[in-house]
């Protein structure tokens, strides 16, 4: 009974925590010191794996109960279309038209607050940055006019800065190896640092949304940094922001110390094309579901970048670039496509790159013949490319993106076309601009942090309720049993 409540405790606990209960197992056993520890660590690792076939043999469902009880797995209904759960009109992703009473797939459309997102993008071509009308267009539903513009540059730039302290307290402070934890803890401190934190009017969460679309950037850089110091041994670099400077040319500033100006331009565009996408995807509808319990916009932010963290939504450029890592190691003739074709279909068959079966960046629950989002950057990227000399490489990404397609088609027999998505180019991109992998998902947040505050502010204006689905209790009920009368076969 007493080693049974030592294995418990210890492996819930966990190895780290091993000293108390070396004491409790000694007293217990009459073992001490490394027969104490090795005896414990054995009982805990025996505990463990036990607990861990508990869970997975309690946790399995009979996937045929999925189809019985019609639930929309993933809220997509047989076909892959998203289950209607709300309204909005901060964006609107469009891949069908109808034509003669049917839907017929067409080149992907985005639209921000009614404007094609590909027109906001080709007049940056004589406003040089415009991510910050962007960010005003989708937090106020219109364009603004040259002084509005002016004045709402002004107060981004003057909530730009952090103070020494949190930079110190809070950054500098167990800095995480993901430098989304980094951004999670950090927005979740600026809790901390507000006068009025809980107050959700559309005043105050308006106020706190610009000081977070400000500072995110700063924020996602001096991660970084503390992490290449604490972790890597690197000298450790803190710039300042500059407030005449637009957000893309303080993110190159802040990092790198310097840009061209074709360079902060195609960040500036990348950070459009990520601002929003609906309220459908994984991390906006995440924050519409905590906005509706009432809790404060710093949780409600966090709880947007734990979801864009993920491989399957914000992560999926970093496993795109990986993946292309792999192929450059394993394909010396980056002009073979039958080696590319050979690989590809390795992957597929989940005998290549991580045994998933994906070729990540291609594929999208919406789009079908094109992603809107894909065509522009993969163009920014090839005049980024044509000027840093990685054209070898951006031909290598195109090769790859055809054949991909391809065989997707063939082998999966989807019901609709298959495209490439946003993901595919942006490593690419975020690699010629010499920007570290692990900032490719942070940028990412640093973009979509727009969308989540006008989505937040979306469902705090519409006084919706608590967002909770239904979920179909499929277990039985079952007769307590005493401690005593309880035996693991």
């Amino acid at each position: 009974m007493y080693k049974d409540r030592v294995m418990y405790r210890a492996g819930y606990e966990g190895v780290s925590q091993q000293g108390p209960f070396i004491l409790i197992w000694e007293r217990v056993t009459g073992l001490s010191d490394n027969e104490s520890m090795m005896a414990l660590t054995e009982a805990m690792e025996e505990c463990f794996d036990e607990l861990v076939e508990s869970c997975m043999a309690s946790g399995k469902i009979d996937s045929n109960l999925y189809l019985e009880y019609d639930v929309k797995r993933g809220l997509r209904d047989a076909n892959g279309k998203g289950v209607l759960t709300g309204l909005t009109e901060i964006s609107d992703v469009v891949s069908t038209r109808a034509e003669n009473g049917v839907k017929v797939s067409i080149d992907g459309e985005l639209y921000y607050q009614g404007y094609n997102v590909e027109s906001l993008v080709k007049d940056t071509e004589n406003r040089r940055f415009a991510f910050e009308e962007t960010t005003y267009l989708l937090l106020f539903g219109q364009l603004p006019t040259p002084r509005q513009l002016g004045m709402f540059v002004g107060v981004l730039a003057s909530l730009r800065e952090l103070s020494g302290q949190f930079v110190r307290d809070v950054i500098m402070k167990a800095p995480s190896e993901n430098l989304m934890n980094g951004l999670q803890k950090s927005v979740l401190t600026l809790y901390s640092y507000d006068a009025n934190p809980d107050d959700t009017t559309p005043s105050n969460v308006l106020r706190q949304s610009l000081q977070l679309i400000s500072k995110l950037p700063v924020i996602a850089v001096y991660a970084y940094f503390a992490y290449r110091h604490f972790h890597c041994g690197d000298s450790l670099m803190i710039r300042p922001p500059e407030k005449n400077l637009s957000t893309a040319e303080n993110i190159l500033l802040t990092l790198k110390g310097g840009y061209t100006e074709l360079e902060a331009r195609v960040l500036d565009v990348a950070l459009i094309l990520h601002a929003e996408h609906g309220g459908g995807n994984n991390s906006t509808f995440t924050n519409h579901v905590v906005t509706s319990s009432g809790t404060d916009t710093y949780s409600a932010i966090a709880a947007s970048i734990a979801s864009l963290k993920g491989p399957r939504h914000g992560g999926a450029n970093l496993k795109v670039r990986q993946m292309f890592e792999d192929i450059k190691k394993k394909i010396s003739n980056w002009e073979d496509e039958a080696a590319l074709e050979t690989y590809l279909t390795r992957v597929l068959d989940r005998a290549e790159f991580d045994h998933s079966g994906l070729i990540y960046g291609v594929g999208h629950a919406v789009y079908t013949l094109s992603d809107p989002r894909e065509r522009i950057l993969k163009e920014n990227t090839r005049r980024l490319a044509a000027e840093k000399g990685y054209m070898d490489e951006f031909n290598l990404y195109d090769r790859v993106e055809r054949i991909a397609i391809r065989l997707i088609s063939q082998r999966r027999r989807v019901f609709k076309p298959v495209c490439a998505n946003v993901d595919f180019y942006s490593g690419l991109m975020y690699t010629i601009l010499d920007i570290p992998t692990e900032l490719f998902t942070p940028l990412f947040a640093i973009s979509r942090i727009s969308g989540w505050s006008a989505h937040r502010l979306e469902e705090l204006v519409n006084q919706g309720k608590i967002i909770r689905p239904a979920y179909k209790y499929v277990g039985h009920h079952r007769d307590y049993t005493s401690l005593d009368d309880r035996h693991w076969d």
